[in-house]
C-alpha cells in the first residue's frame, strides 16, 4: 500500500524545475498555468533567482507547489501511473497540504498556487518582521520540546509548530522565547538548537490573523470531491470530505503540523511505501519514524521514470 507525499516550505532552490520544463512539455504546462494565475514570472524566479526572491513566503510557496503538480503530471500523463490506482492516501507538510489537495482533484491547479500566494502573504503580515522567529530542536522528542517551550515562554508565544520525526521538533513564537528556546536546549536533555532562516514564525498563536484571512479565501474557492483521502496535518487523522478538509487548512495556519503521527497513523493503517512528489525532504523523516517503510522520492525526469517503473 502506498501513500503519496508533497513537502513544504523549505524544500526550494534555484533551478527548481528546470530540468523537468526542459524535457517535458506537459512539466512547463504546468509552471505556465501558475505564472498565468498569478500574473507573474514566478518559474522564471525558479530557475534562475535571485535566490532571495524565491525564498520569499509568498513566491516559496507557490513555487514549491507548482514543482511538486509538475512531477505528479507527469507521472500520470508520460508515466501513465495515477495517483488513484497506485496510492491508498495523501498526505503534506505544512504547503504541502494544498498540494495534496490538489493533486486529488479538491482544488484546480490556478486556485491552489492563489491560495498560497495569499497564504505567504497574509503569514508574512500577521507579525511584524523581526518579532517573531522559529527554531529546530535536534535530539528532542514532543516530550522534551514541550517542557522546553513551556519553560523559556515566560509570558510570550513559545509552542510546538512542527513534530516532525522522533529526534526533530520544531518551535515558533515571539523571538526573545525561541532564542530563550535555542540557549537553553542542552539543560533539558536536548542535543541542540537552531534558529531557522524563516522570516515569520509559522504555526502558533501568532498567526491568527493569517487563519481568519485563508477562512475567507478558502470560503470562497469551495472544494471538489477528493479522490483520495488526505491524513490531515492537524489532527494526524484520515479526511476524506473536502469541507471538513478545508476547515482543517484554516486551523492548521495557527496549529501543529503533526507529521510523525500522521506518519505513524499511515503505518499502522498498512501503508508499506511513501512516495514524496517534488522534494527531498519528507522521505528521511519517514524513514527515521518508520524505519521498515520503503521510502521513494522523485524530483528529476530520471527519478519520475525510474518511479513509474517502480509502481
Amino acid at each position: 500500500m502506498t501513500a503519496f507525499l508533497f513537502p513544504g516550505q523549505g524544500s526550494q532552490r534555484i533551478g527548481m524545475g528546470a530540468e523537468l520544463a526542459d524535457a517535458s512539455t506537459v512539466a512547463r504546462a504546468v509552471f505556465e498555468e501558475v505564472d498565468e494565475a498569478l500574473g507573474q514570472g514566478l518559474f522564471r524566479i525558479m530557475r534562475e533567482g535571485p535566490e532571495e526572491a524565491l525564498t520569499l513566503t509568498e513566491n516559496a510557496q507557490p513555487a514549491i507547489m507548482a514543482h511538486a503538480i509538475a512531477v505528479l503530471r507527469v507521472l500520470e500523463i508520460e508515466g501513465g501511473i495515477t495517483l488513484v490506482a497506485k496510492g491508498e492516501c495523501v498526505a503534506g507538510h505544512s504547503l504541502g497540504e494544498y498540494t495534496a489537495l490538489c493533486a486529488v482533484g479538491a482544488f484546480t491547479l490556478a486556485d491552489t498556487a492563489k491560495l498560497l500566494r495569499l497564504r505567504g502573504r497574509a503569514m508574512q503580515a500577521a507579525v511584524p518582521v523581526g518579532e517573531g522567529a522559529m527554531c529546530a530542536l535536534l535530539g528532542a522528542d514532543l516530550t522534551k520540546a514541550s517542557a522546553l517551550a513551556e519553560a523559556v515562554a515566560e509570558g510570550q508565544v513559545c509552542e510546538v509548530a512542527n513534530d516532525n520525526d522522533p529526534g526533530q521538533v520544531v518551535l515558533s513564537g515571539h523571538r526573545p522565547a525561541i532564542e530563550r528556546a535555542v540557549a537553553l536546549a542542552k539543560e533539558h536533555g536536548i542535543k541542540r538548537g537552531v534558529l531557522l532562516p524563516v522570516s515569520a514564525p509559522f504555526h502558533c498563536a501568532l498567526m491568527a490573523p493569517a487563519a481568519d484571512a485563508m477562512a475567507g479565501a478558502l470560503e470562497a474557492s469551495p472544494p471538489a470531491p477528493m479522490r483520495l483521502p488526505l491524513y490531515a496535518n492537524v489532527t494526524a487523522a484520515l479526511v476524506s470530505d473536502p469541507s471538513e478538509a478545508v476547515e482543517l487548512l484554516v486551523q492548521q495556519v495557527t496549529g501543529r503540523v503533526r507529521w510523525r503521527e500522521s506518519v505513524l497513523a499511515m503505518g499502522e493503517a498498512g501503508i508499506e511505501r511513501f512516495v514524496e512528489l517534488g522534494g527531498k525532504v519528507l522521505g528521511p523523516m519517514v524513514g527515521r519514524t518508520l524505519p521498515e517503510a520503503q521510502v521513494i522520492s522523485a524530483v528529476t525526469m530520471a527519478d519520475i521514470e525510474a518511479l513509474a517503473r517502480e509502481l
